[in-house]
């Protein structure tokens, strides 16, 4: 365990800021050299292309008019200080702040590109077999890394009657 907890929740605070940075930086330099809808073969199995989502995961209310950029602006950020109270309760702990702050950091990148340019930023797509899983980027890996975390704490933490 960490003693020293004003440190242990800078060091978490830390964590978030390194993946809104990747995030941002990863995007900047996307939006720098591709062009809406624009693709890069990497590999068989991996393209760069960039895409705009103005939706949830999968796109979810893509289409919805416009009101969704706040719903999921609002969304995140409540649920960013309700993560930053997690975080100051378990600071001490590694596995639980460590996913709470990567989800936190996803969550925050997210937000940035929603209130800069109406939609989040999406351009790394892996396929198979003429089959796509839908764009995503440096955000939502760490959202799910840290859910992923976090039900790997869960299963370790959970208590038999």
């Amino acid at each position: 365990m960490l003693r020293n907890a004003p440190f242990a929740r800078a060091r978490w605070i830390g964590l978030s800021g390194v993946v809104i940075a990747l995030d941002q930086i990863s995007k900047l330099c996307m939006l720098a050299h591709f062009h809406r809808m624009e693709s890069l073969a990497i590999t068989p199995f991996f393209n760069l292309f960039l895409v705009f989502n103005p939706g949830a995961s999968f796109s979810l209310l893509a289409d919805a008019g416009g009101w969704q950029k706040w719903f999921f602006i609002a969304l995140a950020l409540g649920v960013s200080l309700w993560l930053l109270m997690l975080l100051r309760q378990h600071a001490q702990e590694r596995l639980f702040p460590a996913a709470i702050s990567l989800v936190l950091g996803g969550a925050l990148g997210n937000v940035i590109d929603r209130l800069r340019l109406d939609a989040v930023v999406d351009f790394l797509d892996f396929h198979l077999a003429g089959h796509h899983f839908p764009a995503f980027n440096v955000a939502d890996s760490a959202i799910s890394i840290g859910v992923a975390l976090m039900l790997i704490h869960q299963f370790r933490h959970q208590e038999t009657p």
